[in-house]
């Protein structure tokens, strides 16, 4: 192995090339993901520290009075030990892991990816990206069709900031619907975030609600036209169907309004 060839590896040619294989496209919070990381060594030996494979997304936050969108790993997977790469060899290096409870779903402009690394030493990491659809989970798609069954419609999902819901990550993915059936002359809207928790669902939901009279322009000032309501459905709750998750919801918005 001559100097220059090292020199060359050090600075990205003829080093190592990452290509991230996974087994389907799709998937939804707290799915297994499989796959294999196919690599291809370049001109001369190189000693592989590990694989990594980043979990990523981007989100809004408020900076000098404008929204910006930035990007956060929001989690990261080990997936191999050490090894060493001899010249011109192929290999790959199998993978699974469980999607993060807590992974946005690829709704409106929210976009999620894997971003996988090889840390090598003395030399540029290479590195491969995946783009992915998450799509709700079962427990979530109940949730879903429930809000659908009451007549609300999504209007808008984005990930945002939230020191205080957004636990490890400090970001939370918020829904808002807009209601066309019984609620349309009592809501401007419903809020809902998907918190994680052991077992079941737990929303939190902000009741947006449309405010009459003299007194509204006050109420709407002060955001006193506005509920913040936690909720935990129980398991048993969700299996037993839409309908039944759908008149829980009805209850709650009612007391509410």
């Amino acid at each position: 192995m001559s100097f220059f060839q090292r020199m060359l590896a050090s600075i990205g040619f003829g080093s190592a090339q990452v290509d991230t294989r996974l087994s389907k496209s799709s998937y939804y919070p707290g799915e297994e993901v499989e796959g294999v990381v196919h690599i291809r060594s370049g001109q001369i030996e190189q000693h592989i520290e590990e694989i990594y494979i980043s979990l990523v997304t981007q989100y809004k936050r408020e900076a000098n009075d404008r929204t910006v969108t930035e990007t956060r790993e929001i989690a990261k997977y080990l997936v191999s030990d050490p090894f060493t790469l001899r010249p011109n060899e192929e290999t790959e290096v199998p993978f699974r892991f469980r999607l993060a409870d807590h992974t946005p779903l690829t709704v409106g402009r929210t976009p999620v990816w894997f971003s996988t690394g090889l840390d090598i030493s003395s030399a540029i990491d290479p590195n491969d990206t995946d783009r992915i659809e998450v799509v709700p989970s079962p427990d979530m798609q109940v949730v879903f069709d429930a809000l659908s069954e009451l007549g609300f419609r999504l209007r808008e999902a984005d990930v945002q900031q939230s020191s205080r819901y957004g636990g490890r990550i400090g970001l939370v993915q918020e829904f808002e619907f807009v209601p066309t059936g019984q609620f349309r002359g009592d809501l401007d809207e419903l809020e809902v975030i998907f918190l994680p928790t052991q077992e079941g669902i737990e929303l939190l939901l902000q009741i947006d609600r449309r405010v009459r009279g003299v007194g509204s322009f006050i109420s709407e000032a002060f955001d006193a036209d506005e509920s913040l309501v936690r909720l935990r459905i129980h398991p048993d709750d969700l299996r037993s169907g839409s309908g039944h998750i759908a008149n829980i919801l009805a209850h709650l918005i009612q007391d509410h309004i």
